[in-house]
């Protein structure tokens, strides 16, 4: 039954109630049900600025309600990977200002680029709704991809997720992800934000391991972020 793992990964993964604590490890041992949480996040909002007219008050709201139901959980990972990789030096200064729990320039200024990426990708895409629930099965895709395949340099929530993931993971992922060819966009568009969901997490691994020497869930949180503006932004720009 994936009841367990499921709650488990909601609680973990969103700000939705879901009543009694359950343990992370229940979602640890199924990591690969990421794109459940995207469905879920995905799913309300776009439902909800489906109604919503005109577009760019719709695409506001969406980058607020993704945000809004994941606590910022993902977007505070961002922000400390823009300082990471602006930070000069050795890898040791690098992973220090990663892990440093104030913001600095390269967090605003990555976190801010990011936002503003997304909303134009969504403002400008007649499948606003369609594109956020896309947007986020993807961007939690690239996250179970990391999850298995980025060997953490520290010990945190992510080396405990990675000692728990198994190889094949990413591809029960994947198969999770499939269902999205249904969606009502054009299958260019789909094709492009397919390759957005592989590239970025592809990306990221290779820094962060030239950049840290490995990942962490700060690292897992940005993917979920950059993923999601790549997609939002194929998406647009196929249906241009």
């Amino acid at each position: 039954m994936c009841v367990k793992p499921i709650r488990s990964l909601l609680q973990f993964a969103t700000i939705l109630p879901m009543g009694r604590q359950v343990d992370l490890g229940d979602f640890a041992r199924h990591s690969y049900l990421y794109p459940v949480a995207g469905y879920v996040i995905g799913g309300i909002v776009g439902f909800v600025v489906y109604w919503v007219n005109p577009s760019p008050v719709a695409a506001a709201l969406a980058v607020a309600g993704v945000l809004l139901l994941s606590g910022a959980h993902h977007f505070d990972g961002l922000l400390d990977l823009g300082d990471g990789l602006m930070a000069h030096g050795t890898r040791d200064k690098r992973i220090a200002a990663l892990t440093d729990r104030q913001v600095g320039a390269g967090g605003i200024a990555l976190g801010g680029t990011v936002l503003l990426l997304t909303y134009a990708g969504l403002q400008s895409s007649p499948y606003l709704a369609w594109a956020v629930l896309v947007g986020e099965v993807g961007a939690k895709f690239s996250m179970a991809f990391l999850t298995t395949y980025g060997a953490p340099f520290n010990d945190g929530i992510h080396s405990f997720l990675f000692r728990q993931s198994r190889w094949y993971f990413p591809a029960i992922s994947a198969a999770l992800v499939v269902p999205l060819v249904l969606v009502p966009v054009p299958r260019l568009a789909l094709a492009g934000a397919g390759a957005a969901m592989i590239l970025v997490p592809l990306a990221l691994l290779s820094i962060s391991r030239r950049c840290f020497g490995g990942v962490n869930g700060d690292v897992v949180g940005a993917s979920n972020e950059l993923s999601r503006a790549a997609i939002v932004l194929a998406i647009a720009l196929a249906v241009s």
